[in-house]
Formats: structure tokens, C-alpha cells, sequence
């Protein structure tokens, strides 16, 4: 790592609706950690113009040039924090935004199955595309990533975390150098000074929760609508999937 400070930066690469924000909770609960809620989300819209729920709030609530978000990000940790744990959504990185930060980073990336993605994003937001998703542009930061070190770089699957919190928050941290932490496995209900504004649509669930929800096997059936963007974005999760961490 080569940053300017010993702050130990993860950056947590996801999709919507993937657990990133129980993640969030989770490091959030750690003393030794800050935590950033999406901060490329505001830069996001406000270059795509797209209608998002609460778009004008999110875009004044951040920077809205990448740049800038950039500079913050690889900044100082807030309160000399020695872990600085960051969820960002992977679309958010327009093919434009610079990748030149990332060898500060611990580049980790979060994953779950697109049948239960599809769920509980068509739940919240009626139009889906592919993109809107961010497997493949999970991907293409994987391969940079993989590329760059000479090997995979630590991959989570939501089901082995749901399923097993312990064993895959302790093979996440080994991965990265830090201690694992009881106090990842549970933290107090309710919403942080550090969400986003956009928490008020999307976090219902997990301001609700103290901990990771057991996992449940769920027969999800995807809709005729929604079958081609389920189909599109299997390949990149399958591919993801191969490399995930063992428990």
C-alpha cells in the first residue's frame, strides 16, 4: 500500500440491494473504523442524469465532481482512524472516472445472486437494466485488480456471509491484515450520522437490525420482465462466485 497515512483503506466494491449496507453496519460497529456511505453516488447522477429516488437530495449532499470525491476519499481517515471501511457501488465509476487511487486501497468486492438482487431491487425501483446492477462493472474492476496484483483479490459472497458472519468476516479480514472483531457480528439498531440522505428510501431493513439476518433459501421466481437482465448479468456473478472466499 502506498498511501500517505497507515489508515488501512477498504474499498468494498458492490451492487444494490447485495447487503453492502448490513457490511457497512458491520465494520461501522468496529472501534478502530470509519465508515463512507456510496460517495460516488452523488458525482454518479448528477453526470447521468438519471431518475433515481431522492436524486435531488443525493446530489447535495456530495461532491458531485469524481475528482474531488477522489481526493476526499484518500484523504486523511476521519478522526485518525485506523481502518477506513467504504461501501461503494461499482456503476457509480463512470468509464470516464480515474482508477489511479485504487493501489491505496484494499480492493474487495461483495456479490450475490442476481435472482434475489433482481427481488428486492424491483421492490424499490420499478425500471431495471443490467447496469443498474453492476456486475459487469464489478468485473472489469476485479480483472484491474487481479491484474495488478498477480492474483484474485478477496471476493464475498452475501449467501457465505448470511450463512456463516464469523467464518467469512474473519477470512475478509485475514485477507486485508486486520484483526477480526466480535463487535462485526452485531451493532445497535437504528440510522448513523454516516448513511447517506438516500437512507430514508432504501434502509428500512437494516435500521431495523442488529445483526446479519440468518440466511434463508428462497425459491425466487424472476418475472418475464425482468428475465433478460437476469440472464445478463449471470455470467459476471458466475464468474465473480469462483473466486470467493472459503469459510
Amino acid at each position: 500500500m502506498t498511501g500517505r497515512d497507515p489508515c488501512i483503506r477498504i474499498a468494498m466494491w458492490s451492487g444494490p440491494r447485495n447487503i453492502s449496507t448490513a457490511m457497512m453496519r458491520s465494520f461501522g460497529n468496529r472501534a478502530d473504523c470509519a465508515v463512507s456511505d456510496e460517495p460516488f453516488y452523488a458525482a454518479y447522477l448528477y453526470e447521468t442524469g438519471l431518475a433515481h429516488p431522492m436524486r435531488g437530495k443525493v446530489i447535495a449532499s456530495q461532491p458531485t465532481d469524481w475528482r474531488n470525491v477522489v481526493r476526499k476519499i484518500a484523504g486523511p481517515a476521519p478522526e485518525g482512524r485506523a481502518v477506513w471501511y467504504q461501501k461503494h457501488m461499482a456503476h457509480h465509476m463512470l468509464p470516464h472516472h480515474g482508477f489511479h487511487w485504487l493501489p491505496d486501497f484494499h480492493n474487495c468486492f461483495l456479490i450475490r445472486d442476481p435472482a434475489a438482487v433482481l427481488a428486492s431491487y424491483a421492490a424499490k425501483r420499478e425500471e431495471v437494466t443490467a447496469a443498474d446492477l453492476g456486475y459487469h462493472r464489478q468485473t472489469e474492476i476485479f480483472d484491474r485488480e487481479a491484474d495488478r496484483l498477480g492474483h484474485a483479490p478477496p471476493v464475498l459472497d452475501a449467501k457465505d456471509v448470511l450463512t456463516d458472519p464469523r467464518g467469512a468476516l474473519s477470512a475478509l479480514c485475514g485477507r486485508i491484515g486486520i484483526a477480526f472483531d466480535e463487535a462485526m457480528l452485531s451493532w445497535p439498531a437504528g440510522r448513523r450520522e454516516t448513511d447517506g440522505v438516500w437512507a430514508a428510501h432504501w434502509y428500512a431493513t437494516v435500521e431495523a437490525s442488529t445483526g446479519f439476518a440468518p440466511y434463508v433459501e428462497k425459491d425466487i421466481v424472476v418475472p418475464d420482465r425482468l428475465k433478460a437482465v437476469y440472464e445478463a448479468c449471470l455470467a459476471p456473478y458466475d464468474r465473480l462466485a469462483r473466486h470467493r472466499l472459503a469459510t
